[in-house]
């Protein structure tokens, strides 16, 4: 008699305590998408010589953007006919990127120590910058 009470006492809480159903609802998120070309001449190799780095100016981004918010960086080789999301390495050499208050910076390092100096892009890239915030 003992085990059937301690079974039904089981199933009993089991039963109360999966009933319990809660519904999160949560403002849907904007986003804004910016596309720009980088020129060859725009990137600048730093004073240590290890690091091309490119500014793209975007006034959108504001101190709460970074503090709160994403940013999504995507760079293209072919004129957007496809994308590749940084960081990643390419021909040896690093690709990440910075976020601040009105702009995005791309930095190109040396991904190895046989070569410590990077290679600057000679065409232009296209660069697509994704902004996900609440109120952009």
């Amino acid at each position: 008699m003992k085990k059937f009470t301690i079974l039904m006492l089981c199933i009993a809480t089991l039963g109360l305590a999966s009933c319990k159903k809660d519904t999160i609802v949560q403002p849907a998120n904007a986003i804004l998408t910016v596309v720009k070309d980088i020129s060859p001449n725009a990137w600048v190799l730093s004073n240590d010589q290890k690091t091309f780095t490119a500014d793209i100016s975007i006034p959108e981004i504001d101190q709460y953007h970074v503090d709160n918010e994403g940013t999504l960086v995507y760079i293209s080789y072919n004129s957007g006919a496809s994308y590749i999301a940084l960081p990643f390495v390419y021909n040896v050499d690093a690709y990440s990127f910075e976020v601040y208050k009105g702009g995005v910076s791309i930095d190109v390092q040396s991904s190895d120590y046989q070569a410590t100096t990077p290679i600057k892009p000679t065409s232009t890239v296209r660069v697509k910058i994704v902004l996900v915030g609440n109120d952009l």
